[in-house]
């Protein structure tokens, strides 16, 4: 379900070509994340100067904040391919071993979702991470015989949101380890007017900082929102986007003030209303709303959580008095036991 949703931080399947022509390419065109590009720089300019590779990168933090992005933008600050892959498309050893073997020198293997590689498949990274060597067993029973192919010298970057998920001898691996926050909205309008002059849409500052304060913080669902915004101006307006044309697109598309869908109502309203304000625990939450547990943990709960309208405690979920406000309720007494 959520990946139909406008305001989902999740790809969807139409949406590769857009986001490619959109995407920085260098790190002085990307914007935010400006503690994770100074870093960056700096570990990018030393490995250069060395003609070394570039120590093993691992980006996390809620999808659609531009960790694949910001991969291709590493491989082209250090001027060498980028060959990108998801944890659970590898199958086989074998495929990784393909993968691995045909790298050059400081070439940049990416891996999306790398916590979800199965436990065979990261035991083959161990060695190659760390030596930079393959360990192959060759035969079956008493006759096998382990044979070490080295590699060249690569770069593994790693994406994750769920970093908890992550096995302790990967993890120790990636020697350098970056966090992806959520943007601050002026940041999003600048990545909002950025996106509009490569697509060649006029729109104004009002408008641009309208879309960005309904953005979740989030490039994806800006960039989604303003292509959304472009059609209605380009079918019920003069192509050009005014403040009036983004409020009456935004409402059309049903995302409120507060960057806010059906959803993300239906989920806090749930916890108001069935569970009392909570505390409830995700599996409960996850069947009242026929939803799975992973969608609730990995696209749901991190913006709400962002902004204070839900807490996560031992106990469960709890709806914070921001949520109650929202719907014009109020809030239990602080006396209640969580």
């Amino acid at each position: 379900m959520n990946e139909e949703r406008l305001v989902s931080p999740g790809r969807g399947d139409d949406e590769a070509q857009y986001e490619a022509g959109l995407r920085p390419r260098m790190l002085d065109e990307y914007i935010g994340q400006e503690r994770v590009r100074e870093n960056l720089h700096v570990s990018i300019r030393a490995a250069t100067q060395r003609g070394e590779a570039l120590d093993h990168v691992l980006l996390w933090g809620p999808p659609g904040l531009g960790k694949t992005t910001l991969a291709t933008v590493i491989a082209n600050e250090l001027g060498v391919p980028i060959r990108a892959t998801a944890g659970p498309v590898i199958e086989k050893a074998g495929d990784l071993a393909a993968m691995l073997t045909n790298l050059q020198a400081r070439e940049v293997l990416f891996i999306d979702e790398v916590h979800r590689m199965a436990p065979a498949i990261e035991e083959i990274l161990y060695p190659a991470m760390e030596d930079y060597e393959l360990d192959i067993m060759i035969g079956q029973g008493p006759s096998a015989r382990s044979v070490k192919v080295p590699l060249q010298r690569f770069t593994l970057i790693g994406a994750t949101t769920r970093t908890g998920l992550l096995t302790g001898p990967l993890r120790a691996r990636f020697g350098i380890v970056h966090r992806l926050d959520f943007y601050t909205d002026d940041e999003i309008r600048e990545i909002v007017e950025r996106s509009a002059r490569i697509l060649g849409v006029p729109i104004d500052r009002d408008a641009s900082i309208e879309i960005a304060r309904r953005s979740r913080g989030t490039p994806r669902v800006a960039n989604r929102l303003l292509r959304r915004v472009r059609d209605y101006a380009q079918v019920r307006a003069n192509g050009h986007i005014t403040l009036d044309v983004a409020l009456r697109a935004l409402s059309l598309l049903d995302v409120d003030e507060r960057g806010f869908d059906d959803i993300d109502r239906r989920l806090l309203r749930t916890i108001i209303e069935k569970f009392n304000g909570g505390p409830v625990g995700v599996a409960s939450l996850a069947a009242a709303l026929s939803e799975e547990r992973d969608a609730i943990e990995d696209i749901y709960e991190p913006f709400l959580i962002q902004i204070g309208f839900l807490d996560r405690t031992p106990r469960g979920r709890v709806a914070t008095a921001s949520a109650y406000a929202y719907f014009g309720l109020d809030a239990p007494g602080k006396d209640r036991l969580w």
